[in-house]
């Protein structure tokens, strides 16, 4: 589970010139938005840009430091506020985010554990039920995984483990109702 800490980056999923188009402003009142989603905890979020030379599926900075794009973080928003651009991208920026960070994905392979009696975090992967979990459980006892294609391999029913997790991360942001937050926070 992930606990609550701030984006550092982010990576751009739309760029709004002329302010959100629900937006009950006039357009000359409303300020240019970039839509992002983090990429530690996957947070959406809505920017105000300080120069329109943003494009999609770049990565920005929005720490404490210097920005060099982006002049503040306005909000944190929902996947329902994201504009259907941005909704067609998030896969590929998850995917993205979770190739470039495989190490910590795999991790989750070797370190996952119960959440109760009858739920192991595996559980709440897409595809895995009792009898992959306790093969997975075996083989980690073996020896950890060190790669997405060492999982594949020694797993043969998890032919994409990363596409497990891409399913899963985007689950915990388009349903609001999901108890289990195993990749993105609140």
């Amino acid at each position: 589970m992930k606990t609550e800490k701030k984006e550092v980056n982010a990576i751009v999923l739309d760029v709004l010139l002329k302010g959100h188009p629900d937006d009950p402003r006039p357009v000359f009142k409303r300020e240019p938005l970039v839509q992002a989603v983090g990429v530690a905890q996957f947070k959406l979020l809505e920017l105000v840009p300080k120069t329109t030379d943003i494009q999609i599926h770049e990565n920005v900075y929005i720490g404490d430091g210097e920005r060099d794009k982006i002049e503040r973080v306005k909000r944190r928003i929902s996947y329902e506020d994201l504009t259907q651009t941005a909704k067609l991208e998030l896969p590929y920026a998850v995917e993205r985010i979770v190739k470039e960070k495989e190490s910590e994905f795999v991790q989750f392979f070797n370190k996952s554990i119960s959440l109760s009696p009858k739920l192991h975090m595996l559980h709440l992967l897409p595809g895995i039920g009792k009898k992959l979990m306790w093969e997975i459980l075996e083989e980690r006892e073996k020896k950890p995984f060190e790669s997405f294609a060492e999982i594949s391999q020694r797993i043969k029913s998890i032919p994409h483990p990363e596409k497990m997790i891409i399913a899963r991360v985007l689950e915990e942001l388009q349903d609001p109702s999901v108890k289990y937050h195993l990749f993105t926070s609140r």
